[in-house]
């Protein structure tokens, strides 16, 4: 039997190609400490948006892990950790609403303290604040699941890929933005500070849907494939309310520095009930009203009112065909 042996060429080459560079490294790794003494004087810079503390803030990772909570309560045995089954139910349940109040009430507590020691506000005795709120939050779990069980049976009603209920809410990203919005909308009721907004961009970087949690959301609400939608924080959406992907209502464009002056004001249109949304429509303005049962078709842009029970849809488009050969085309 033959044996296989590396040619001496073969294995100097594989010594020049893996061989570390010690000096070289040595000389580089020797900047470094300076380097990160100028990273660190630079926090003490305006132009350095810092939040060095003793009171913790959370991060997107926490706030994922109580968005997942919350959606353990909401869906029972969809999402849980355990299997859960009619035996269990009561101490399953029971023991995540109690985990679940008591992370809720930490973070709100938190965001409350945040505020007032950031913005020297008034104390607002944070921990008996975020207990309080955390308890109208899990009272209102209730009415949030009717909620979602009307935009469960909407998306269901309406579109004909869905073989079961189960389906959409296990997969349909429409229907985790909104239960995300949901929660957060009671916690924005509540002036809870940041959690809000946080836990709804989570939602966004998960399904590309934005939603601000200030919005006010409507029953049987579908958001259909989602990809692209954006609801700005003053916007009024009735009920049975259907839209696409790339749909913007949002707010006309602001004078610069405007913030102060337009922050709370009415800047987002209203829908009301019974109109669908096309894709890659853009709704703009506080004053802009989609009157009931009117259809608002694909790619049309508006910053006007529109009366009940009409339809707004895009001139057709003149296409133009061209063929491989040159200098030849047809309409």
């Amino acid at each position: 039997m033959k044996e296989h042996v590396k040619s001496t060429d073969t294995c100097s080459l594989e010594a020049d190609t893996c061989k570390t560079d010690v000096a070289a490294y040595k000389q580089m790794k020797a900047r470094v400490p300076e380097i990160a003494e100028r990273i660190i004087a630079h926090c003490e810079s305006q132009e350095c948006y810092t939040h060095i503390d003793y009171e913790p803030i959370p991060s997107e990772g926490f706030v994922s892990d109580l968005i997942d909570r919350f959606r353990e309560i909401l869906f029972p045995g969809y999402f849980s950790r355990e299997r859960l089954d009619p035996a269990n139910m009561k101490y399953s349940l029971g023991q995540g609403v109690s985990l679940l109040y008591d992370m809720l009430s930490e973070q709100i507590a938190h965001h409350v303290r945040h505020d007032c020691q950031r913005y020297d506000l008034p104390c607002s005795d944070c921990e008996q604040s975020g207990q309080a709120k955390a308890i109208a939050v899990l009272e209102a779990i209730p009415e949030i699941r009717r909620m979602l069980a009307t935009d469960v049976q909407a998306t269901f009603d309406g579109d004909p890929a869905a073989k079961s209920h189960d389906e959409i809410i296990f997969s349909y990203p429409g229907i985790f933005a909104v239960m995300v919005h949901r929660v957060a909308h009671r916690l924005f009721e509540l002036e809870v500070p940041l959690l809000p907004r946080i836990m709804n961009e989570h939602a966004h970087s998960v399904t590309g849907i934005d939603i601000h949690p200030g919005a006010i959301i409507g029953p049987r609400f579908v958001i259909d494939h989602g990809t692209g939608v954006v609801i700005g924080e003053t916007t009024h959406i009735g009920k049975n309310v259907r839209i696409y992907q790339g749909v913007t209502l949002g707010a006309l464009s602001l004078p610069k520095n405007a913030g102060e002056q337009y922050r709370g004001k009415r800047r987002h249109p209203t829908i009301e009930d019974d109109v669908i949304i096309y894709s890659g429509a853009t709704i703009l303005g506080g004053d802009t009203v989609i009157g009931a049962r009117s259809v608002i078709g694909g790619n049309v842009w508006l910053t006007e009112s529109v009366p009940a029970d009409m339809t707004v849809m895009m001139e057709h488009p003149r296409l133009v065909y061209k063929s491989a050969e040159k200098n030849t085309k047809g309409v």
